[in-house]
């Protein structure tokens, strides 16, 4: 049996907003839509899955009540063709809870955590995709050998819509600008 066989018709069918918003939460876990297209990702490691808590742990306990932070949800980042991003996390206004979808401008930051496939997507193409829909924060985590996770921050330039590179992180993130954090990521 070959993947396209088993593929529902639906994956190789551009998807529009309105037909993704009718969609059951468990048919849009795990899929990102690019362009209108259908984007299965694989099941993300424990270690990763680690990380990402630990990340909207300590980035919700530094926002304050006017943020939240989570995971596992889409970032709506344009509607026609239809690009709904799911992060591995998100810090967006609490005020906005439960507006669905969650759009660019209730977004502060977004995180991804690189997994072995991922790369590029990760590096290149979602830099790019979240800088144009203006989400003024972009933090990358590299799975280094040594077990200790570099983390890159990227800084919006509104002019440009271009990310602008922030500092590295290993070990430890200290984070003063917009809100004070500290994450100790040495024994992930």
């Amino acid at each position: 049996m070959t993947a396209e066989m088993a593929a529902p018709a639906w994956m190789h069918e551009q998807i529009t907003a309105e037909q993704y918003d009718s969609w059951s939460d468990e048919q849009c876990a795990g899929i990102e839509i690019v362009d209108g297209m259908v984007v299965v990702s694989p099941s993300a490691s424990k270690r990763h899955n680690r990380l990402a808590r630990i990340l909207a742990n300590a980035l919700e306990a530094a926002a304050g009540p006017d943020w939240n932070a989570d995971t596992d949800f889409d970032v709506r980042l344009q509607d026609v063709p239809l690009t709904n991003r799911r992060p591995d996390v998100v810090v967006y206004r609490a005020d906005t809870i439960d507006i669905t979808p969650t759009r660019p401008e209730h977004v502060l930051l977004v995180v991804e955590v690189v997994s072995p496939g991922s790369e590029t997507t990760d590096r290149i193409v979602k830099t790019d995709q979240y800088a144009k829909s203006g989400i003024a924060f972009y933090w990358r985590v590299e799975q280094a050998v040594t077990g200790v996770p570099l983390v890159y921050t990227y800084v919006l330039d509104p002019a440009a819509r271009a990310y602008r590179d922030g500092e590295v992180f290993t070990g430890v993130i200290k984070v003063s600008a917009p809100f004070a954090v500290e994450v100790d990521l040495s024994r992930i």
